[in-house]
Order: structure tokens, then C-alpha cells, then sequence
């Protein structure tokens, strides 16, 4: 048997080339396997372990020594109280196996059988790994293969022949892509996944990334293999429409007309990979306003205005541009913030007017109440750009009297005013804010800015702030509506709980 052993193990390990050492492995787990089935033990713990050089192998049964508190399976356990008693003075420590020697046994058909399968399985797997690292140590982004077939869940894509399958799963495949088996396919080499608790894995492959585009458009450009062109971000409706943000390394390249290419070539070949997915070349700019009505061509953008704070853009355009610049079901501008990571709001130069106006009222309002001047001055502090109390206190005094009309009499006396008024609105929100109720000062997600803020509205208590809507808290307190919905949840909270008691 020992010389078998050994003839078995090369001429396995050369038929399926794989290391020898794989297959003594494979031959011990057989053999410890059909010694349990010999046994009719299939719960307990064998080891066997076989002589590299002369093929000679020995069985052992083992146990794993627990604390007394921890012991549950006694075919694989045993307690350090129980194996004191049977080996008095032995050594062996919690954590570590108690091993006798068990007689090998001669093996039937069956079990030489089952441990052949055995063999066999351990070596296709060590071959599907050693295919799988060789496929990973390609480092390959863009990965052709063939359709194997085509499930419910994806497409089992044939990606070293013969050898290794990879996974496109139905998210991540191009919407109305028809594929049969043995077309060929390209896509983007995601990541590799465990299946469930078997020990393998499995390759994911994509047709909907950004990358791809990416990827294939580099494969495309040699400028962009050359580092004269940079993608520096996309954005993709997979199968319908993609945006594209390059940017040129050399002053003396297009870099649109280097993406499109002689008649449209380029953009047509990475177009026709994507099932002919319309893509827009936008060029990057490092300024967010530029950046803005770039990605948002072929519409013309008006104006825009920044909020830095809610990282927000208002985006002014013509009204014969509207449709342009928002797109179908709003595809161009969605794409167009996914590009630029700025949140677009698109609206006519009539609705901004219009919008303007009434905040300029809020403002002139403001001021004419709080610092007792007229309409007229109020005004002209609005034309300049002064929206709050703050700015016309605090500002530099140079500023207010570079205002034509305004001397220092004036000047002094409007920021006096100011910081009167500010001290008054000041003293009666903590006023105020006295009587906002212990419950709601202690609801999740509000701080001390927002109960200031919602004091002044007069909502003091937490069945008042319970009843605002969505819109409300946003408008009141100008969180996001995420953060909105998550305080008037933490605020009803009571009202569920008291209707289940």
C-alpha cells in the first residue's frame, strides 16, 4: 500500500499539475474520512497522516481539551479535568488535542471509491484556486470572455478557457442586453466573492461601472495610456447615456475632439460596447462653477450661484433651455450632479427673479424693522450685498462708507442700531429657548442650534414638533431632509409606543 501511495499521489499530481503536496492532502482527508465511515463515527475527529518519503500512513482518533464549563460534544471533546484523570501528570493545556492511535484499516471498494471522489474534488479545487491566482496575478481590468449561459441571476461568463467562470450579476449588466451562450463579452473585474460557506469563490465581473466606460475609453485613447489625457470622472445611466469629465496634461490637445476622435470613431467604439449608450465628453475644470455648466451641455446655462455650505448649486437658464438642461425624466441634470458631486437645482431666469425678489423682501423687512430706517436705505444695503444684521454690525466700517450717501454719522449710527438689535433678538431667544420642554431638548438629532431655531418658530414642545412635516422642520431649521425625517420619527416615537400600552 505505502508504494501505491506514493505512485498514486505523482501520477495524480502530474496529470492534474498541481503540487504533490495537494494531492497528500487530498489522500489524508480520504483516508480520514473513510476511517469514520469504517467506524460508523461520523461525529468523531480523525487524523491521518502519511509519510511523504515511504508512503506509510498512521490513523489517529483526537480530542479537543475545553474547560469543564465549555464541554458539549463528547465524540470531539474532552474536558482537562477527564484527560488529568486518565493520564495523571500529563501536560497538555486547554486548546490543544489529545490524539490515540487507531489501527488502519484495509479499505473496500466503497470506501476507496468515496475516497478517489474525495481526491478528485480537493484537486479540482486546488486547480480552480490556482487558476483563480493566476487570473488575479494578470491583473486584468478589462476581461473578455465567452457566454457560458445565461441564468436568472447573471451571466456565467467563460473567462479562462476551460478553467475558471466569472459572474456578471443581473444589477450589474447593461438593462436589455441580450446575450446567448457563446458570444463573446467584455466587462470590468469587480471584486471576488465567497460563496456562501463552501470555501470557494467567485469572480464578479461588471458592464455597469463607471470604470468600464472608463477603462475601455483608455483602451480607446492612447493619449490617455500616454498621460496626456485624464478621465477624471464619469457618470453613467448604463445603456442610455454617460457623462464623461477629461482633462488635458498638455496645453496643445483637444481633449474632446481627442475622446471623439476622426467622424466620431472613438466615441462610436466605446458607444457600441455599451449596447450604444449615448456619451457626452464634459471637460473637467477645477472650478465648480465652470465644472457646473460644462456638465450640463448641451444646455446654456444663464448664471449659476454657489451655496458652499449645502454644497448646492442653483443653475439659471432660459426658458427655452429648461427641458435642454434638466433632460428626459431628468436624466441630464441627474447625470450632471453625479458628475460633478454638487446637488443641481435647475430653474428659469424668471423663477430666480422671482425667487430673488422675495428674499430680497425678507431682507429689506429685516432691516427696515431692526435698524428703523426706510425703504430706500434698506435698499441700497440690499443692492450691496448686506443680507443679515451681523454683516452691517461687524463688517469693516470701510466698507459701509464706500456706499455713496453714506458718512460716518451714518454709518456709526446703522452699526450701533445693528448690534442693538442683535443683543434684543439675542436675549429673547434664550427667552425663548426657557421654554422649549425637557423631552424634546432630549431627542436624538437635536442640538442646540436647531431647538434655538425652532424656539423662535414657536414650536416649544414635542407633540409641536411631532405635527411639522418634513418640509416644515427643513424650512425652519435648514437641515437636510434626511436629518429631518430622522427628528420627527425620534419625536412621534411616544405616540407608538403609548398606543401599544
Amino acid at each position: 500500500m505505502s508504494r501505491e501511495m506514493l505512485q498514486l499521489a505523482e501520477a495524480l499530481a502530474s496529470e492534474k499539475n498541481v503540487e504533490t503536496e495537494v494531492v497528500f492532502k487530498a489522500l489524508e482527508f480520504a483516508l480520514s474520512t473513510a476511517a469514520k465511515k469504517k467506524a460508523d463515527r461520523e461525529h468523531m475527529d480523525v487524523r491521518v497522516e502519511i509519510d511523504r518519503d515511504t508512503g506509510e500512513y498512521q490513523t489517529f482518533r483526537r480530542w479537543l481539551i475545553v474547560a469543564d464549563e465549555d464541554y458539549t460534544y463528547p465524540d470531539v471533546e474532552k474536558t482537562i479535568e477527564e484527560i488529568q484523570e486518565e493520564i495523571p501528570g500529563t501536560t497538555i493545556q486547554i486548546g490543544e488535542y489529545y490524539e490515540e492511535q487507531l489501527p488502519n484499516e484495509g479499505f473496500g471498494r466503497q470506501a476507496a471509491q468515496t475516497a478517489k471522489q474525495i481526491i478528485l474534488q480537493r484537486i479540482r479545487d486546488a486547480e480552480r484556486e490556482q487558476n483563480l491566482n493566476e487570473f488575479l496575478a494578470s491583473k486584468e481590468d478589462i476581461v473578455s470572455g465567452t457566454v457560458k449561459r445565461v441564468e436568472r441571476h447573471g451571466i456565467i461568463v467563460e473567462v479562462v478557457a476551460g478553467k475558471l467562470d466569472a459572474l456578471i450579476p443581473r444589477e450589474e449588466m447593461i438593462p436589455r442586453e441580450n446575450f446567448r451562450s457563446g458570444d463573446r463579452i467584455r466587462a470590468l473585474f469587480l471584486r471576488v466573492d465567497e460563496i456562501g460557506n463552501t470555501g470557494r469563490k467567485q469572480v464578479i465581473l461588471s458592464r455597469t461601472s463607471g470604470d468600464f466606460l472608463a477603462k475601455l475609453y483608455a483602451n480607446e485613447v492612447p493619449e490617455i495610456a500616454d498621460g496626456l489625457l485624464e478621465i477624471r470622472e464619469v457618470a453613467r445611466d448604463p445603456g442610455q447615456r454617460a457623462k464623461v469629465a477629461v482633462k488635458a496634461n498638455d496645453q496643445r490637445i483637444d481633449p474632446q475632439g481627442t475622446c471623439i476622435g476622426v467622424r466620431g470613431s472613438r466615441v462610436n467604439a466605446v458607444s457600441n460596447e455599451l449596447s450604444g449608450e449615448r456619451i457626452d465628453i464634459v471637460l473637467w475644470s477645477p472650478e465648480p462653477a465652470q465644472f457646473v455648466m460644462n456638465a450640463l451641455s448641451p444646455a446654456e446655462v444663464s448664471r449659476i450661484v454657489i451655496d458652499e455650505d449645502k454644497h448646492a448649486v442653483d443653475v439659471i437658464v432660459d426658458e427655452n433651455q429648461l427641458a435642454l438642461a434638466i433632460g428626459r425624466g431628468g436624466q441630464n441634470v441627474r447625470l450632471a450632479s453625479i458628475l460633478t458631486g454638487w446637488q443641481l437645482n435647475i430653474m428659469t431666469v424668471e423663477e430666480a427673479d422671482e425667487r430673488n425678489a422675495a428674499e430680497d423682501a425678507v431682507i429689506r423687512n429685516l432691516f427696515t424693522t431692526h435698524l428703523n430706517i426706510d425703504d430706500e436705505t434698506a435698499d441700497i444695503l440690499v443692492e450691496e450685498g448686506f443680507a443679515t444684521l451681523e454683516e452691517v454690525a461687524y463688517v469693516p466700517a470701510a466698507e459701509l462708507l464706500s456706499i455713496d450717501g453714506f458718512d460716518e454719522e451714518i454709518v456709526e449710527t446703522l452699526r450701533n442700531r445693528a448690534r442693538d438689535a442683535i443683543l434684543t433678538i439675542t436675549i429673547a431667544a434664550e427667552e425663548k429657548l426657557g421654554e422649549v420642554s425637557e423631552d424634546m431638548r432630549n431627542l436624538d438629532g437635536v442640538d442646540s442650534d436647531m431647538l434655538r431655531k425652532l424656539a423662535e418658530a414657536g414650536v416649544t414642545q414635542r407633540d409641536d414638533l411631532a405635527e411639522l412635516s418634513v418640509d416644515e422642520l427643513v424650512e425652519i431649521t435648514g437641515v437636510d431632509e434626511e436629518e429631518a425625517k430622522k427628528v420627527i420619527l425620534a419625536a412621534r416615537e411616544h405616540w407608538f409606543t403609548e398606543e401599544n400600552n
